[in-house]
């Protein structure tokens, strides 16, 4: 069953097309991805799908109700949650208060120290961390931090744009096992990617955007086999 589904999206930037009327769906329990070179438009997608950019044409059905025209901040209260590129916590925030304002579209409190053990728990160096001020953490602390603050909103959708952007390589590693265990414990998982390899590797499904086009779609291992993405993505 689709969870997410984007029907024929436009967005222009002025007179520039950036997207060019491009669908895909996100089925629930799944990991999709959508990968493609810097400028294909993928951040705009994300984007657009959640509200901070506007639409020209097409529509977002997101859990089988039309959010095309839904502001932003509903959208968080329906169940849909982005981890932006550059990560963008609150740096002048502790890490509590970063996970305190994850949770702020959640009207029952009383099982907010429950969500936030589990975070602690799936980010021990958060749990280190509580007290410190967020903007002073290394970048994959901050990843950590955008993450687990996305989580306490209790997404059904959580979407990830360039999440190993920045990272070392062994931060990038751990980065993607923790969205394999997130997807595990049953969140569904929009992720944009640069890290063509480890993105289609965890993915059930992925779309390629080449200048604002859906060029290619299918299975992660279908795409991770393809002499096109190989060639492109892949390193040949």
């Amino acid at each position: 069953m689709a969870l997410l589904e984007v029907k024929n999206l436009e967005v222009y930037y002025g007179v520039i097309n950036a997207l060019k009327g491009i669908s895909f769906e996100v089925n629930e329990g799944e990991i999709v991805t959508l990968i493609g070179a810097n400028g294909a438009g993928k951040s705009t997608t994300m984007q657009s799908v959640v509200g901070l950019i506007p639409k020209r044409n097409g529509s977002v059905i997101f859990d089988g109700k039309d959010i095309s025209h839904t502001p932003c901040h509903k959208i968080v209260h329906l169940g849909m949650t982005q981890v932006p590129e550059g990560r963008r916590i609150f740096q002048e925030l502790t890490v509590y208060e970063n996970l305190l304002m994850g949770a702020f579209s959640i009207k029952d409190s009383s099982g907010f120290k429950k969500d936030l053990d589990a975070i602690y728990t799936r980010f021990p160096r958060l749990a280190e961390r509580k007290n410190q001020i967020a903007g002073t953490l290394s970048g994959g602390e901050q990843q950590m931090l955008a993450m687990g603050r996305a989580i306490m909103s209790h997404p059904k959708l959580l979407m990830l744009d360039e999440p190993s952007m920045g990272l070392s390589p062994l931060l990038v590693d751990q980065v993607f096992e923790i969205i394999k265990d997130i997807n595990s414990d049953g969140t569904t998982i929009l992720l944009v990617e640069q890290n063509a390899g480890k993105s289609l590797a965890i993915s059930d499904r992925a779309y390629v955007l080449e200048n604002g086009s859906i060029v290619l779609s299918g299975t992660g291992a279908e795409l991770m086999a393809s002499d096109t993405v190989k060639e492109a993505y892949l390193g040949g």
